[in-house]
């Protein structure tokens, strides 16, 4: 219960060597390899909850209802899959000394997948296409979990300094950003260059897939020699720890918090190109809208870094989502006559939040995971992970499908590639809506989950008895 943790490098050629009990820090070296690693997640995340509910409804004419199934039911099988990728991954880290057989399998998978859900042929009917879609993205979720999971796991491995964990997560972030960044504003592109239907979004299939590859096993190579605090993995069946994890209260209130602002960040993403479409009336604005989402975070980042060293990362996570705040309102008192500048700088408020929204969270879970391990001398850092990843993967996949149902509810006209349709009135409203609104509650409801973790982290950390010592 008690053993000691170790710091080993991952396992390469040579296998693994032990190097002690010695505190290991961060390189720059290893800072860069594991943002590399938000390559891959960044465009996997970012490219479907873009352009994937509007390829269903406005190429393939899938009902805007049906088409909410086939984005959020393969991003809810995560939720089951995470957590056991989770529990394997820690098993794995303490019986070989590294994490990386998993990401090296999703490294295969994933990019493949990533294709197959782009290329539906254009033979095929609605529903035969609304299922190609469906099992494929399957498929790339289960991918994205094997490499996910572990990949998280190491930010709470790779250093024993709670403040360069927060250092790490700002490369990270910065990473993920410019990955977004690069997906969101490339995809549209690509896709319409070819046309914007089914070959158009083949080739930005493909395209993406290449970035997958590539940040994944950049990842790979990077962190191979990285040594990493390896802890005996903690005892009991995947429940148990399940049980033991969400009886960390402040771990689950950050987790909440996070899972509901993931929500209202994707059905923000989920709704621009509609916005661009039926708000601004310019498909194409969509690469315009997004680059004001994305490029600010990456500006901002060292800005958000020192909040996180000068007051605390609980503190700039709550000034983060209060800036949020501001944009979403501006975009929703501005209606649907808001000029295309105006809304471009509503959305880069919006995006200076995103950044720290990002930062903060993802610093703060691994010192949670770390905290638990001071604790208890044990490894569950997967099945932490694991818990988060389902969160994280439930909310962004949720998003998208939120957004197909209040434009279910409000009336919206699906077409195929080559049909013209009118939306009601009702249908541009409701396209308002998801676009600033609904991101707007769930930031604002999120805020108490915030403040709830900031009030159970400052408690200090009472090891739990040895089995020896317990009555």
């Amino acid at each position: 219960m008690s053993s000691s943790s170790s710091a080993v490098p991952h396992q390469g050629a040579d296998g693994p060597h032990g190097a002690g009990t010695a505190e290991i820090h961060l390189t720059r070296r290893t800072n860069v390899a594991y943002a590399f690693g938000s390559v891959g997640t960044g465009v996997f995340a970012t490219v479907p909850g873009l352009v994937l509910a509007y390829y269903l409804t406005n190429t393939l004419g899938v009902a805007a209802g049906v088409a909410a199934f086939v984005v959020a039911v393969p991003k809810a099988w995560d939720v089951i899959v995470l957590p056991i990728v989770g529990r394997f991954s820690d098993r794995a880290a303490a019986n070989v000394g590294s994490r990386l057989p998993f990401l090296k399998l999703a490294g295969i998978l994933l990019p493949l997948s990533f294709v197959l859900i782009f290329a539906v042929p254009p033979a095929l009917g609605v529903w035969a296409a609304a299922a190609w879609v469906f099992l494929a993205f399957i498929v790339a979720s289960t991918a994205f979990a094997l490499f996910q999971v572990p990949y998280i796991a190491l930010s709470a491995e790779l250093t024993d300094d709670p403040e360069e964990r927060s250092t790490l997560m700002a490369w990270r972030v910065a990473f993920l950003t410019i990955a977004i960044l690069l997906g969101g504003a490339l995809a549209p592109v690509i896709r319409d260059a070819l046309g914007g239907a089914y070959l158009g979004h083949f080739v930005m299939g493909l395209f993406m897939a290449g970035l997958i590859l590539a940040g994944i096993w950049l990842c790979i190579i990077g962190l191979s020699k990285a040594p990493a605090r390896v802890a005996p993995a903690a005892e009991g069946s995947l429940v148990d720890q399940i049980k033991v994890v969400r009886h960390n209260s402040g771990f689950v209130a950050l987790l909440i918090g996070f899972v509901i602002q993931a929500l209202g960040f994707a059905a923000m993403l989920g709704a621009a190109q509609y916005y661009a479409t039926y708000i601004v009336g310019d498909s194409t604005a969509i690469t315009v809208l997004f680059v004001c989402l994305v490029a600010p975070a990456i500006v901002v980042m060292p800005l958000w870094n020192w909040i996180a060293h000068r007051f605390g990362k609980t503190t700039g996570f709550l000034a983060a989502s209060g800036v949020f705040l501001v944009g979403a309102s501006v975009l929703f008192l501005g209606g649907r006559d808001m000029s295309l500048a105006t809304a471009a700088l509503a959305i880069a408020i919006c995006g200076v939040a995103y950044g720290g929204c990002q930062m903060f969270p993802l610093a703060m879970m691994p010192d949670s995971v770390a905290k638990d391990r001071e604790r208890t001398g044990e490894a569950r850092g997967g099945v932490f992970t694991g818990m988060w990843t389902a969160g994280e993967t439930l909310g962004f996949a949720l998003g998208p499908a939120l957004v197909l149902v209040v434009l279910a509810i409000t009336g919206f006209v699906s077409s195929k590639a080559d049909e013209q349709v009118t939306q009601p009135d009702s249908a541009i409203t409701g396209v308002l809506l998801a676009f600033s609104a609904v991101p707007a509650i769930l930031i604002l409801i999120s805020i108490p989950f915030i403040h709830r973790y900031g009030v159970e982290s400052v408690k200090p950390v009472v090891a739990e008895p040895t089995r020896g010592d317990r009555p």
